[in-house]
Formats: C-alpha cells, sequence, structure tokens
C-alpha cells in the first residue's frame, strides 16, 4: 500500500507538471443544516407578526431610554473587550498579509564579504610575503511554485480567519449591548423596589406608631405592637440590600462603559424606570435573524479556515519545485587578479519520500481537528435555536404574568385601605392590617420583579436572534491608533477596512 500511494502520487506530479498547479486538500462546503432556514416555533411565531421590523442593529431603541442609548454609545468607544476584539480583527489582517507574502520568491537575500589575506611564504625557490582584500556581494533568490496550493490554501484559511475575527468583533458588540442593557434594567428595577421597599416601610412604620401609642395608653395589647413593629423591622432590613444592589449595578455599569467605580450622574435620570412591555414590541421582534448571527457565521468560517489547512499539510505529502537563482561579484586588491561575475540558476526537486508517518498523520490532525468543528457549528447553532426559543417562551409568560401581577397589586392596595378603615371603625382586629399591609409589599414587590423579568427575556430574545451587532465606532479608536503606528509600522493595516475586503 505505501508503494501504490507513492505510484499515486508521482502520477500526479507528471499531471501537474504537464497540466499546470493543483489545489490539494477538500473545497469548503458550508456545515450549515437545511432545517435552519425554515426553522421557527409556536413562541418565535407569536413575537414575529409584522412585516415591519425595527432596526435590529440598534434594538435596544424600543426602549426610547436617553440614557440608555448614552451609556451604550460610551461602551461602543471605550469597553475593554471590544476593544481587544478590534485589535485580534487588526492582528488577522497581519496574518493574511504574511499568507499572501507566499506568491512572492521565499528567498530574496543579498550578501556581502570584505576579507583581508595576510599570507607569508617561506621556504622554496621563491618565497614571498604577500596581503590583500578580498571583496564579494551576492543576490540569492528562490521562489517554490505553488504547484499543490500550499500558499494558495494558506492564503485561503488566513483569510477565513480574518473574516472569523471580524464576526467575532461583532458577537462581542452583540453579547456587550446585551449584558449592559440587562445590567441597566437590573438597576432600574432593583431601583424600582428600594422605592417600594421604602413607601412600605413608611406606611407600616405608621401602624407601629399607632399600636404603640395605644399600647402605651392601655387600649391595646402588646400582641399588636409587637406584630407591627415586627413587620416594620422585617421590611426595613430589606432596604439595605436593594441599595447593595444598586451600587452593585452601577459599578457594573461602569466597569462595561470604561469607566472606574465612582460618581455615575447619568443615571439619576428615569431613576426606578422599568418599561412596560406589550404585544406591539413582541410583533416587531425579527425571527430570521438566526442565520446571520455572528457567533454562528464565526463558527462557520473557523471551519473554511481550517478546511484549506488539510490541503496545506497534503502539499507536504509531495515534491516541492523551486526555482533558484545567484548572481554573484567577487573582486580582489592582489595585483593582476580579475573581478568575475557569475550568475546561476536553475530548478530544485525537494521531495521527502520517507515521513515516517509523521506527515501523513499531520493531515490526519488537520483532518480530525476539522470534523470537531463542524461539530461545535452545527452545536452553536443548535443551541441559538435553544436560547431564541427560550428567551421567546420567557417574554410571553412574562407578559402573560404581568396582566395578573398588575391586577394582584392593585387589589392589595385596595385591601389594606379597606383593612384600615374597617380596624379603625372596629369592625376588624390589627390581624387583618398587617396581612393587608404584608401581601401589598409582596405583590408589588413579585410585580416589579416580573416587569424586569419580561425586559431581560426580551433583551435575551434579540441577543439569541443575534442583534445589536453594529456599531458606528471605529474598530481602533484614535488615540490607540496613534500608539501603535509611534511604536510600529503598522502602514495602512490600522484604517477601517472596506465591507467585505481586507
Amino acid at each position: 500500500m505505501p508503494c501504490l500511494a507513492r505510484i499515486n502520487r508521482l502520477l500526479l506530479c507528471s499531471t501537474a507538471v504537464l497540466g499546470g498547479c493543483v489545489q490539494l486538500g477538500p473545497d469548503f462546503q458550508s456545515p450549515a443544516q437545511p432545517w435552519v432556514e425554515h426553522w421557527n416555533t409556536p413562541a418565535l411565531e407569536l413575537t414575529n407578526q409584522k412585516h415591519t421590523q425595527p432596526d435590529s442593529r440598534q434594538w435596544w431603541q424600543v426602549f426610547e431610554d436617553p440614557v440608555l442609548n448614552q451609556l451604550i454609545a460610551e461602551a461602543d468607544a471605550h469597553n475593554a473587550d471590544l476593544l481587544v476584539a478590534g485589535l485580534r480583527v487588526m492582528e488577522s489582517r497581519a496574518q493574511l498579509g504574511i499568507a499572501q507574502s507566499g506568491r512572492y520568491p521565499q528567498l530574496q537575500q543579498a550578501s556581502a564579504d570584505s576579507l583581508y589575506l595576510d599570507r607569508n611564504q617561506s621556504g622554496g625557490t621563491n618565497p614571498q610575503d604577500t596581503n590583500f582584500w578580498q571583496h564579494s556581494a551576492g543576490v540569492d533568490i528562490g521562489w517554490e511554485l505553488d504547484f499543490w496550493g500550499r500558499f494558495s490554501r494558506a492564503i485561503e484559511s488566513a483569510d477565513a480567519s480574518w473574516f472569523a475575527a471580524q464576526a467575532n468583533y461583532e458577537n462581542v458588540l452583540v453579547l456587550l449591548h446585551a449584558q449592559l442593557a440587562q445590567t441597566y434594567y437590573a438597576l432600574r428595577t432593583a431601583e424600582a423596589r428600594l422605592y417600594i421597599a421604602r413607601n412600605n416601610a413608611k406606611l407600616q412604620k405608621r401602624s407601629y406608631e399607632i399600636t404603640e401609642r395605644l399600647f402605651k395608653s392601655g387600649a391595646e395589647a402588646e400582641l399588636d405592637l409587637q406584630q407591627a413593629k415586627t413587620q416594620y423591622l422585617g421590611t426595613l432590613s430589606t432596604i439595605p440590600e436593594f441599595e447593595s444592589q444598586v451600587a452593585s449595578f452601577r459599578n457594573a455599569l461602569s466597569t462595561l462603559v470604561g469607566r472606574p467605580p465612582g460618581a455615575f450622574p447619568e443615571l439619576n435620570n428615569n431613576t426606578g424606570l422599568v418599561p412596560l412591555l406589550d404585544t406591539a414590541v413582541l410583533q416587531d421582534v425579527p425571527a430570521n435573524l438566526l442565520v446571520r448571527r455572528p457567533d454562528v457565521r464565526a463558527a462557520e468560517l473557523q471551519v473554511a479556515a481550517q478546511s484549506a489547512l488539510i490541503g496545506v499539510a497534503e502539499a507536504d505529502l509531495y515534491p516541492s519545485v523551486s526555482l533558484v537563482g545567484s548572481i554573484v561579484w567577487s573582486a580582489s586588491s592582489l595585483k593582476g587578479a580579475s573581478d568575475t561575475l557569475d550568475l546561476v540558476g536553475g530548478p530544485s526537486f525537494r521531495w521527502d519520500i520517507f515521513d515516517h508517518g509523521r506527515i501523513t498523520n499531520n493531515v490526519r490532525v488537520q483532518d480530525a481537528r476539522l470534523q470537531q468543528l463542524i461539530v461545535i457549528y452545527q452545536d452553536s447553532v443548535r443551541q441559538a435555536a435553544r436560547e431564541a426559543d427560550d428567551a421567546a417562551t420567557g417574554l410571553i409568560k412574562a407578559l402573560e404574568r404581568d396582566r395578573i401581577l398588575s391586577e394582584a397589586s392593585i387589589a392589595a392596595d385596595r385591601s389594606v385601605t379597606l383593612a384600615n378603615a374597617q380596624y379603625r371603625e372596629g369592625y376588624s382586629d390589627f390581624q387583618r392590617v398587617l396581612d393587608a399591609q404584608r401581601a401589598l409589599f409582596a405583590q408589588q414587590d413579585i410585580y416589579l420583579v416580573n416587569r424586569g423579568t419580561a425586559v431581560n427575556n426580551l433583551i435575551a430574545l434579540y441577543k439569541a436572534l443575534g442583534g445589536g451587532w453594529y456599531s458606528d465606532r471605529p474598530m481602533i479608536d484614535a488615540a490607540t491608533r496613534q500608539q501603535m503606528q509611534q511604536r510600529t509600522d503598522w502602514g495602512d493595516l490600522l484604517d477601517e477596512p472596506k465591507e467585505g475586503t481586507p
């Protein structure tokens, strides 16, 4: 079998010499699965009932919150993860430049020497001493012909990696925008819960003060006093926890927008404002964004990059043919010596005929890596679909629950009013007042938490469908570009590339 393989390679070599260059390795085939194009779920159908759709690149505009818009613009300019992702795009552009250099002679070397010789010759019939300078200069050129597509496949791989880096940059934008919006509305929810806790603490404090006065006057039992005090202090104890959450979310937003923790005056506007979603927002969510989700595209481009590397590895199984040449000039200060100029050139043939399995197994390694990336890609698509359906379902159910909890909060507020009135008129005991107050605080808090959950699920849905991949900011800001150009000659690689071109 090894001999037969060598014969087959020799035949392929002959074909390549007679018919031109070939590209070894598989041509890229998209690992996309057919079900993706027509995939849908009942939950997503409910979220995509209109033909008019908002700009999914900037989906946060549906909230109409100028503070959120300002924070996202600042994060696009200063977020550390986004800056690193942009620099990785520039790194991949430089890697592509390295691969493209394979189109040109790989050996381009100039050399020059000046040697001083001092020769002492004694004895014999004609002893003499000579000393002279020997000068030489030359240029060596070697160009390996791309018979097997080694260099073209390497360029193909680097090109796919460059586009994958761009897709990863867009994926960082998707994650950043979603995380910032979720953190922002988690802060607003915590602020609203803090406000509710303080209001309920004031209400319960008044009841506690009333029972305290009645107890001191002998008109009330101590049990009512202690129960009112217990409920008031229990509600009061939740306030520090909410205050801690508010501070934590503010610090998280500081990090996301590239600021150190500290004063954040912008957040003093719209305090505690949690959007109240309705079905109109749901109907504008585009379900077809799944096919352009950046991390899915990046996974597909990584498959393309690895597929080309198989051809690079297979090229080592065949001989390399190079054109080599040298121009050498030499001169000497020795009297009577003449200058010489030599031109040498011709083809060079190399073939590792005994690789002991090294090259063959390297091809197998590259193929195994390709299959791994195909499986990873297919799994990433399934995970994206699951995330989209989970978010859509969670959003629909949160809105269903919102209507129920809204009515429950209204009923709880009315119960407190009635319980207080009946207690003052002597028709009920104080326990009913305590129960009504406890239920009011619980229902108002649950209602706010559910509103925050609905907003979080809407953001998660846009994130799952790949929305928010756009930013009008450059990948590399002016200050970073200037710093890098002062340190290294980057040519025009730090300039914003045109869409679809390296």
